[in-house]
């Protein structure tokens, strides 16, 4: 037997209330069927690929590794709640400018680590960069072209 609940998810600043839900779906799942906030890709379902990552209370973290229930209380922030409605970050505009995007898959989950990066180290080094990216999985830019995004937004934040 599945027990459904209700309960109160803080998404992107916003209280959204989840109802008979099953306590067993992942917060991924609530994110993009129940909320229909599309930029959190479904990919590898193990936290291996990145993919799915938010941000939840500062920390970043696979969304389909995570209950959604368990999330109650938890300031969550997806891609889509990183900058103003309607206008790209400077991160996301960095990814642009320097051809970091490709396919798109990977993107949002990239976007949302180097948010992170940034927030707790503002000039990373080309080393702390590639370390702060490893969880993410991309299979089209072959990683340089999304280092370079990193390094010249950071610079550019410097100014």
């Amino acid at each position: 037997m599945l027990i459904k609940k209700n309960y109160e998810l803080q998404v992107n600043g916003r209280k959204h209330e989840i109802e008979a839900s099953w306590l067993g779906e992942s917060l991924l799942y609530v994110l993009r069927e129940r909320l229909g906030l599309w930029g959190t890709k479904n990919a590898c379902e193990q936290g291996e690929c990145g993919s799915c990552s938010v941000l939840m209370d500062g920390r970043l973290a696979c969304s389909c590794l995570e209950l959604a229930a368990g999330a109650v209380g938890v300031d969550i922030v997806t891609v889509e709640g990183l900058g103003a409605p309607g206008e790209m970050t400077d991160i996301q505009q960095s990814f642009i400018d320097q051809g970091a995007v490709q396919c798109g898959f990977c993107t949002p989950g990239f976007i949302v680590a180097v948010h992170d990066l940034l927030e707790s180290n503002p000039s990373p080094s080309s080393q702390e960069i590639r370390e702060a990216l490893a969880g993410n999985l991309c299979r089209c830019t072959g990683y340089g072209r999304v280092e370079a995004a990193v390094t010249k937004v950071a610079q550019q934040r410097q100014r």
